[in-house]
């Protein structure tokens, strides 16, 4: 490919959401350590076994053409950026990135045809060079969670904040096996502040881009934004798949962690973010003197984020606020804070977008950012 080609790539791509970035800035991947790397330590097999999905020369009757209509892209030094690598066979991967030592390996779909051949198809129109087949991914990041985290910001994770990637995994895992029946299911550590979902089973890749927006959509409960100061609005009786998370996953998630280790109710300023999403100012005052006045004269030993969230508890779900329906506020804080924030305008939404930065997901354990 030339690099006009390689340049129009760019444009017509998008990676994770973004403009496609050069990790050099994250990691010190230097040649030598690459060619170690790729030549030692890369899984070219696994890789060529996982997405041939039996499509390969052991398994009869099977499609020998499907892996090689896969896109493969390499970032190289420099920020030189190659679309539309394919290749028909392990051996012609495992030389290609051996001899290129890509800094960076996105894998994206499945096309009607062999993408290095794409241009041959051109004057067909839309049906001549098209994608047909994508695992449906999803994109969980630690940074969409930093105005309810605070003991690391921005790119920074500790086992205490990744309490959320543990819920927004047993969340959405649990609803893609049995609300919708999914079974070949990957979670991959991203190598950075977060995690991708692959979903690899057969109906899940041939989900067009309406499918896979529903499904997304059907996971999505989180709408804050910054001038919203409820994140969550539930009404109504709870979806079963609500109900489910709430009960087995978030309200253990929040209670038994998010509260203390990041302290919601520790200052004036973090239990201000919480009180705002009461719609009663009556509720709020009370509750916003009491703590005011404990704050000079409290001598006790409970901790006091436990004794402030029990005191908010049994306020909202006393008989009294019961009419009112103000008992919902507790499970919309909850929602809130624990539930997963998926990034709406990513992977799963695509049926074309690349994702999955082989190189980061592979080698952050040897190479820590």
């Amino acid at each position: 490919m030339s690099r006009e080609e390689a340049e129009n790539g760019r444009d017509n791509m998008e990676i994770d959401g973004c403009e496609p970035q050069s990790p050099q800035g994250n990691a010190v991947l230097d040649a030598n350590f690459l060619k170690v790397y790729y030549g030692k330590l890369f899984p070219h097999e696994d890789i060529f076994k996982w997405m041939s999905y039996g499509n390969d020369e052991k398994h009869p009757g099977c499609d020998q053409s499907y892996f090689g209509r896969r896109e493969f892209s390499f970032t190289l030094e420099n920020d030189i950026y190659l679309r539309y690598q394919s290749f028909n066979s392990l051996s012609e991967l495992e030389k290609s990135i051996n001899e290129k030592c890509p800094v960076k390996i996105d894998i994206g779909p499945v096309y009607n045809v062999d993408p290095a051949k794409r241009n041959a198809y051109a004057k067909a129109g839309d049906n001549g060079f098209t994608p047909v087949e994508r695992e449906l991914i999803f994109d969980l990041d630690i940074n969409d969670y930093n105005d309810v985290r605070y003991c690391c910001s921005g790119n920074d994770v500790c086992l205490d904040c990744w309490s959320l990637m543990t819920a927004a995994i047993k969340v959405i895992d649990t609803a893609l096996r049995d609300d919708f029946g999914f079974d070949h299911i990957l979670w991959v550590y991203s190598g950075r502040r977060g995690v991708h979902c692959w979903v690899c089973d057969r109906k899940a890749r041939r989900l067009n881009n309406e499918q896979r927006a529903a499904i997304a959509g059907y996971l999505h409960v989180y709408k804050g934004n910054e001038y919203s100061h409820k994140k969550v609005s539930l009404t109504g009786p709870l979806h079963p798949f609500l109900a489910r998370s709430y009960n087995e996953v978030l309200k253990d998630i929040f209670e038994e962690r998010l509260l203390c280790s990041q302290k919601l109710f520790s200052s004036e300023e973090r239990f201000e973010k919480i009180l705002e999403m009461i719609p009663d100012e009556s509720i709020t005052s009370e509750l916003r003197g009491k703590w005011l006045e404990s704050r000079q004269s409290s001598k006790s030993k409970e901790d006091i984020n436990v004794v402030r969230w029990g005191q908010l508890k049994h306020m909202l779900q006393s008989r009294k606020h019961k009419a009112q329906g103000l008992h919902r506020c507790v499970e919309e804080i909850v929602f809130c804070y624990a539930y997963p924030r998926l990034d709406m305008e990513g992977a799963g939404m695509s049926l074309c977008k690349i994702i999955l930065k082989t190189t980061y997901s592979f080698c952050s354990s040897i190479v820590p950012e």
